[in-house]
Parts: C-alpha cells; sequence; structure tokens
C-alpha cells in the first residue's frame, strides 16, 4: 500500500474585499495534493482567508444536476465578497445557510464571518472574478466586528509596507531574501510584480481609513440592510446638511482616488455606502454634481473634478 500524504492546512489571512477582489492571478503546484493559491497585488499568496461583513444577499440557484447552489454577498467597508455554498460545503455550514437565507430576505442585518478557501474563474469572454468557498461561519456582534476590521486593517498594512519596501529590489526570489523581506511575502511579492506591474496603494489607505472609522464607532451603517439604509437616507434627502455631506465625501473621493483617468462609478457608489449613503442617494448626486459642473465625465462612468 501507498503510504497516504499528509496535506498541510494553510494558514487564513484576514483581509479586505478590496484586496481580494481585485486579484487576477492564481497559482498552483504541479503535485495531485498541492493547494491552489491567489495571489493579490499586494504580494499575499492566499488559499484560505477570514473574512466578515454585512451579509447582503444569499439566494439559491438550481443547477444542472438538480442541486441547489446558494450564491451570496458579504460587504465590508471596502468592497464585497462574493461566495457560494454547496452540497461540497460541510454540515454546519449547510445548516447556516438555511437559517440565514430568509432572514435575510427579509432584510434583518446580519454580520457574517467566515473562513473560506479562495479561487479565481474566468468568463467564456476572458474576464477574471474572485470567489470563495466557506468552510465554517458564524453570526457575529458589531465588537467582534470592530475586533475584526482593526486586524485586517493592521494586516493591510503590514502587507503595504513589505510590498513598498520590495520595491527598492529587483522581483526575483535571490534579490527579496536578501533584501530580508519576511519569507512568507517573498514568492507573492515576486509574483504580483511580475504580473500587475505598478500597484496604487492610495485607494488602500481609503479603505482602512472607512475601515477604522467603522470599528471605532463613528459609522453605524455596518450593521444596517440595504433596505433600512434607503429608506432613512431618503428621509434625510432634503436635508441641506445631509446633501452637503455627500457631496463633500463624493469630491474627496475623486480627489484621492484619481490618477489621471478619474474615478469609476462603482467605486464611489462602494466609498459611499461605506460611509451610510444609499446607493440612489449617491446616483443622484453624482448627477447633481456633473449638472452643476463640480465633476465631469471624461469617459463612459469615469468622473473626474473640474479644475
Amino acid at each position: 500500500m501507498q503510504p497516504s500524504r499528509s496535506i498541510k492546512r494553510q494558514s487564513a489571512w484576514h483581509m479586505l474585499a478590496s484586496e481580494f477582489g481585485e486579484s487576477t492571478l492564481s497559482e498552483r503546484g504541479s503535485g495531485e495534493f498541492d493547494p491552489t493559491f491567489v495571489i493579490t497585488k499586494l504580494g499575499s499568496k492566499i488559499n484560505r482567508v477570514i473574512v466578515a461583513g454585512l451579509l447582503e444577499r444569499l439566494e439559491p440557484r438550481d443547477t444542472a444536476n438538480g442541486s441547489v447552489l446558494y450564491q451570496g454577498q458579504i460587504r465590508d467597508p471596502s468592497g464585497v465578497h462574493y461566495f457560494s455554498v454547496g452540497d461540497y460545503a460541510s454540515e454546519s455550514m449547510r445548516e447556516l445557510t438555511l437559517q440565514l437565507s430568509p432572514r435575510v430576505e427579509s432584510g434583518e442585518p446580519v454580520l457574517l464571518m467566515m473562513v473560506a478557501k479562495t479561487r479565481l474563474f474566468q468568463t467564456e469572454e476572458g474576464a477574471i472574478y474572485t470567489s470563495l468557498r466557506p468552510e465554517e461561519a458564524c453570526e457575529i456582534d458589531s465588537n467582534a466586528y470592530a475586533v475584526w476590521l482593526t486586524q485586517a486593517c493592521q494586516g493591510t498594512l503590514e502587507r503595504m509596507k513589505i510590498f513598498t519596501d520590495s520595491l527598492d529590489y529587483e522581483p526575483t526570489i535571490e534579490a527579496l531574501t536578501k533584501a530580508e523581506i519576511p519569507s512568507h511575502m517573498v514568492e507573492g511579492i515576486v509574483a504580483s510584480r511580475n504580473h500587475y506591474g505598478d500597484v496604487d496603494l492610495e485607494h488602500y489607505n481609503l479603505n482602512i481609513l472607512q475601515a477604522l472609522d467603522i470599528a471605532e464607532g463613528k459609522i453605524e451603517s455596518a450593521t444596517t440592510p440595504a433596505q433600512q439604509l434607503l429608506v432613512e437616507d431618503n428621509k434625510n434627502e432634503d436635508d441641506s446638511g445631509e446633501s452637503e455631506e455627500l457631496s463633500d465625501v463624493l469630491l474627496d473621493i475623486i480627489k484621492k482616488l484619481d490618477q489621471g483617468d478619474g474615478v469609476d462609478f462603482e467605486t464611489l457608489i462602494t466609498n459611499a455606502a461605506a460611509r451610510g449613503f444609499a446607493r440612489s442617494v449617491t446616483e443622484e448626486k453624482i448627477e447633481s454634481l456633473s449638472d452643476e459642473g463640480s465633476i465631469h465625465e471624461p469617459a463612459f462612468g469615469w468622473f473626474r473634478l473640474v479644475s
């Protein structure tokens, strides 16, 4: 008999949605049991992650083989993680999914934390998307969410510093090892720099600031469902103070994130949502700012400040 091969369980990284969601590179060893890794722009080489946020969607989908696949999304201050739960999931994960689905559908706010496997998939058109396959998950309260946000921000800041330090050296294993770049980041940074090229770090800083605002209790919308946000924001829509605040937020986002081509529509929507503004209200404000000449649209769906 052949001896069974011991499979090492990969460590899970605390990670914000913005870092993971931008990934387009994966790597797998040549062995049958070798794990698959997703490599982020910051050089994180990840097989498993710990994520948390507001559970925005959890919907059943019938598959070709007759089983049911639940597709969901979790929003943190930086963006959205997409995940799926099928027959392959653990029994506890499937049971939790069945319990949470009607609650999410009713609009009840649910903060969820999960440990999940990372994966990339490519469409027939060539587009690459990230996805998570949950191993285990649990509902958490706002205090636990604040702790997770702090850990995720700390990890992001550490990776940003390591990545920035690596830019002084050639993107090779030998050069980065000699430069004493932390060993757990060397392979990922080499792959990242050779695949992604120049990486803009500014939006990660903005994501971290937003996440820490929520962790410190400065923004309460982290636990508010989209339906409730919409009602609350519509009630305040005529208030000049709220309107001016949203204008300032949008103009500040464009100022900080514009690298020459403008800032895309979805980035504006996502960052405004992290500060408590409903999508419909933000869409109207973008149109209003454009009409009054504060911003312009050099390309469809991209916005810049008017000089």
